[in-house]
């Protein structure tokens, strides 16, 4: 798995001042029954002992494990004042399955 910070979110992770049990998270938001979607955030929260944690720099993103299931390979970080940090893309499925006798 690989993770990647554009410039500017660097930039605004490292003038972030956090408390210091705090640390940045990809967080998933999951939403829907039949059809599901997926949405990516990054939240600041307590440590947590089993995330996964990625190193980039001086800055470690952390991740837990459910996570991490719907993750891509390879997932960018983005920072902009409009939006805040915007984490990978989303996800979005229409299936649904019905189970005929």
């Amino acid at each position: 798995m690989v993770i990647t910070l554009t410039k500017s979110a660097v930039n605004k992770l490292e003038t972030m001042k956090l408390k210091e049990d705090q640390s940045p998270r990809i967080d998933a938001n999951i939403a829907g029954g039949c059809g599901m979607s997926i949405k990516f955030t990054l939240v600041f929260e307590e440590l947590r002992r089993n995330d996964t944690i990625i190193e980039y720099g001086d800055i470690q993103i952390r991740i837990d494990r459910f996570t991490k299931r719907y993750l891509d390979e390879e997932t960018q970080i983005d920072y902009t004042e409009e939006h805040g940090f915007l984490v990978g893309e989303s996800f979005a499925s229409s299936a649904c399955s019905i189970e005929v006798d």
